[in-house]
């Protein structure tokens, strides 16, 4: 069993490494009521494992995802747009909690006065695990939505990781408009042409999600406060 942290925040983000697609983040106040039984780091979750306790999280817990697109991730570098989502999935939070507990070895320049980031933390403490969780679920039903737009790539297979598969496509194909352009080997010349990049492109208009040129927030509600 995890350890839980009452009142705090866990974050945690899924898709720095993809050369398509969003980074995507998450931010999870778990209830001193939660049963943290399967919670885990995503990656060591199968889907329907995965699946099962997105529906848990997402019905007890207060939470945000953040998407970061691939022209913010050209813009900023993919380090610089994955905290600024961040900062932005805790922002969709209601104020008045604890620490906000982030995995990994850094913490948001606008997180810094509540913020402590914890090496591997999604397999340590609760929040963080479920932060994983819908981070990752959100990020692979895009990515297997994106698919559907640009089935030549297997986006649905590889969710935009540099898989041989992918490479080949990329080779084939050349970017389509969810590459990341700034990312090897999307960014070698031979790649482009004119009119390849469309940084205006429009992810999804699903839920729960903000984004840096929409200001869209749906978020979940407590099913009963956490103890003051």
């Amino acid at each position: 069993m995890l350890e839980h942290a009452p009142n705090a925040i866990g974050v945690d983000e899924a898709g720095r490494g993809p050369l398509a697609g969003p980074v995507v983040v998450a931010a999870v106040l778990l209830p001193d009521s939660f049963d943290g039984a399967g919670l885990n780091d995503s990656k060591k979750l199968a889907p329907a494992r995965r699946a099962e306790q997105e529906t848990r999280i997402k019905a007890h817990a207060l939470w945000a995802v953040s998407e970061a697109d691939p022209a913010e991730i050209d813009r900023k570098n993919i380090l610089w747009a994955t905290m600024a989502a961040m900062e932005r999935a805790v922002a969709a939070l209601p104020e008045g909690w604890g620490p906000i507990l982030i995995d990994g070895d850094r913490v948001p320049r606008g997180l810094a006065s509540r913020g402590r980031a914890i090496v591997k933390g999604d397999g340590k403490i609760a929040c963080i695990a479920a932060a994983s969780i819908l981070a990752k679920t959100h990020r692979d039903r895009l990515m297997c939505e994106l698919a559907l737009l640009y089935p030549e790539y297997g986006f649905e297979r590889h969710f935009g990781y540099p898989t041989p598969e992918h490479l080949v496509a990329l080779e084939k194909y050349g970017p389509c408009p969810i590459h990341r352009r700034s990312f090897a080997p999307i960014c070698r010349e031979s790649l482009f042409s004119a009119g390849e990049w469309d940084a205006g492109i429009d992810f999804r208009n699903g839920v729960a999600v903000v984004r840096e040129t929409r200001d869209e927030t749906v978020a979940g509600s407590l099913s009963e406060p956490p103890n003051d």
